[in-house]
C-alpha cells in the first residue's frame, strides 16, 4: 500500500517526512480482532481457502483467450474527427491509440537518441522484476493487441436464479490471491471490504456463475450534449448506454465457495449465444455492452476497448465497465449500476476503505484537441471524443491499495492558475494533492476538492511502462 505522508515537527523544530503504512495497521487491528473479538462484527477477517474451495474457484479457470484471427471492425480512431455526433454515437468510442500526443500514451522505444538500432537493447527490467521500469500486463487471462489497443478475455455464461436467463459476463478482479495467481486476475484486497456493494452468487459444477439478482438493459441509447465550446463540462443533457436495476453492481460474493468476492462486470443479459455472434466485429450495441469490440460465444471469448491514463506517473490502459452514476456512465460509454452507490466513498486508504481513488480533470488543457500533448480532462473529451487521460491511484507493482472501484474525484483549475500560464497535463496522485494544497486546483465550480460522489469500476490491464 501506498505510503501516507504526514509533517512531523520535532523538537527542535525541523519538519520530516514519516511513512506510514496503512497496511500495517490494518494487520494490527485485524490482529487484535480476531484475538478479542471486538470488531468481528463490523470487518471481514479473510482466512485463507482449503484446498476443497480453491478447487471449486479453479473450476472458473479458462484457456488464455487469443485475439480474434480476422481483422476486426473496430471503432476508428479517426472517428471523432470526421464526425460531429460523437457524443451520441454508440459503442467504445475511439481506443487508447489515438492521431496524436494527446491521444496516444504509448511510449517511445528505447532507441530514441542513440545511433544503435531497438534491436541492440536488452529486455526491460520488468521482465526481471514486475515493480521495475517496463511494460508489465496485470490482467493476464488474454491477449493485449497493441496495435490497437484492446484485450482478448475469456468469455462466461452465468445464469439468473429462478428465472434462468443467460448472464454472460467477464472476470477481472479477486480478493483472494491464490484465487487471483490460479485465474490470472487482479488481485485486489480492499474488495473484501465491498462485500455490502456485491450481489450473491454461487458457482456451479463447470465454475460458472448463478448470480441471485441483478439485471441490465442495454437497449437505451447513450447521448450526450456537451456544453458551449471551451467549457462543454457538464454536459446540457446525459443518458447511459446501459441500465442496470437496483440489484445491479458488478461485483459478486460467491457463497458457497468461501465468500470470495469478484469483479464480474456484465457485457449481454438475456441472449442467447447467435443474438451476440459478433466474432468481427460490428457490434449490436443494443444487446452488448459499449465497450465491446467483438464477442465470441462460439469459442467464448470477448474484446473490450482499452483507455489511457496514468498511475504515479506510468502511463496506463484500464477498462471501463460500470459507474455509479448516469453522467458518469454516458461519459464513460459503460453501465449504470446503482448497486454501487453502496459503496463507501472518501476513505482512500483508510482502514476497511473498498476504494482508489481516480482524478478526473475538469477543465484540462483541450486546445488543439489530440495534437496537444497536454491534452486532459472532461471538456476535452466531450470536445473531440477521445477520452480524458484520468490519474488514477495504486495499481499492482507499483503499491498494495489497488481496487478496481475508483472514487471520483473530479478537479478544475482556478481562473488564476489559468491566467498565469499553469494549467497543463498532471500524472501523479501527488503531484495532485500538493497543487489543491497551493489552491492551483479545486473542485468544480471552486468547490472544496474531495470525492465527487460517485464511482468507476475500471480494472487495470496493462502498465506501459
Amino acid at each position: 500500500m501506498k505510503a501516507t505522508h504526514r509533517q512531523d515537527k520535532t523538537a527542535l523544530g525541523s519538519s520530516r517526512i514519516l511513512a506510514i503504512s496503512p497496511i500495517l495497521t490494518l494487520a494490527v487491528i485485524v490482529s487484535l480482532a480476531v484475538s478479542s473479538g471486538t470488531l468481528q462484527a463490523q470487518v471481514p477477517v479473510k482466512r485463507r481457502l482449503s484446498p476443497e474451495i480453491l478447487a471449486m474457484h479453479a473450476r472458473a479457470k479458462r484457456p488464455a483467450a487469443t485475439a480474434p484471427a480476422t481483422s476486426l471492425e473496430l471503432a476508428a480512431t479517426t472517428t471523432a474527427l470526421t464526425s460531429s455526433s460523437f457524443n451520441s454515437e454508440q459503442g467504445p468510442g475511439p481506443g487508447p491509440i489515438g492521431p496524436g500526443p494527446g491521444c496516444n500514451l504509448f511510449p517511445a522505444p528505447a532507441s530514441i537518441g542513440t545511433t544503435v538500432p531497438l534491436s541492440y537493447f536488452g529486455p526491460p527490467p520488468s521482465d526481471t522484476n514486475r515493480s521495475l521500469v517496463g511494460p508489465v500486463q496485470l490482467l493476464d487471462t488474454g491477449v493485449v493487441d497493441v496495435a490497437h489497443g484492446t484485450i482478448t478475455i475469456p468469455l462466461y455464461l452465468g445464469h439468473l436464479k429462478g428465472s434462468g436467463k443467460n448472464v454472460w459476463y467477464v472476470l477481472t478482479d479477486v480478493d483472494d490471491s491464490n484465487v487471483a495467481a490460479e485465474l490470472g486476475l487482479n488481485f485486489s484486497a480492499k474488495l473484501t471490504f465491498a462485500s455490502h456493494s456485491a450481489r450473491t452468487g454461487n458457482l456451479d459444477a463447470n465454475g460458472d456463475i448463478v448470480f441471485d439478482a441483478g439485471t441490465v438493459n442495454f437497449k437505451p441509447e447513450r447521448k450526450i450534449i456537451p456544453g458551449p465550446a471551451g467549457h462543454e463540462f457538464p454536459p446540457t443533457f446525459a443518458t447511459p448506454g446501459a441500465v442496470g436495476d437496483a440489484n445491479y453492481g458488478p461485483l459478486v460474493q460467491i457463497v458457497n465457495a468461501g465468500n470470495v468476492i469478484y469483479n464480474a462486470p456484465m457485457v449481454a443479459f438475456d441472449v442467447n449465444a447467435n443474438q451476440i455472434s459478433f466474432p468481427n466485429g460490428n457490434v449490436d450495441y443494443t444487446k452488448v455492452h459499449d465497450q465491446v469490440v467483438a464477442i465470441d460465444p462460439v469459442n467464448m471469448t470477448v474484446t473490450l476497448n482499452l483507455i489511457n491514463g496514468f498511475s504515479f506517473g506510468r502511463p496506463v490502459w484500464y477498462l471501463s465497465m460500470d459507474t455509479s452514476s448516469t453522467l458518469g456512465a454516458a461519459i464513460e460509454h459503460n453501465t449504470f449500476a446503482p448497486l454501487m452507490q453502496k459503496i463507501l466513498l472518501g476513505h482512500d486508504d483508510s482502514f476497511a476503505s473498498p476504494v482508489e481513488r481516480i482524478f478526473i480533470s475538469t477543465n484540462g488543457p483541450e486546445s488543439g484537441g489530440c495534437n496537444n500533448p497536454l491534452r486532459q480532462g472532461l471538456s476535452a473529451d466531450l470536445a473531440d471524443g477521445f477520452r480524458p487521460n484520468n490519474v488514477v491511484g495504486g495499481i499492482p507493482t507499483l503499491a498494495l491499495d489497488y481496487s478496481p472501484y475508483w472514487d471520483a474525484q473530479l478537479f478544475e483549475w482556478t481562473q488564476e492558475a489559468i491566467d498565469q500560464g499553469f494549467r497543463g497535463q498532471l500524472r501523479e496522485e501527488f503531484q495532485i494533492l500538493t497543487f489543491v494544497q497551493d489552491k492551483l486546483i479545486t473542485g468544480p465550480g471552486g468547490a472544496a476538492f474531495g470525492s465527487s460522489g460517485f464511482s468507476i469500476n475500471c480494472p487495470i490491464v496493462q502498465r506501459l511502462d
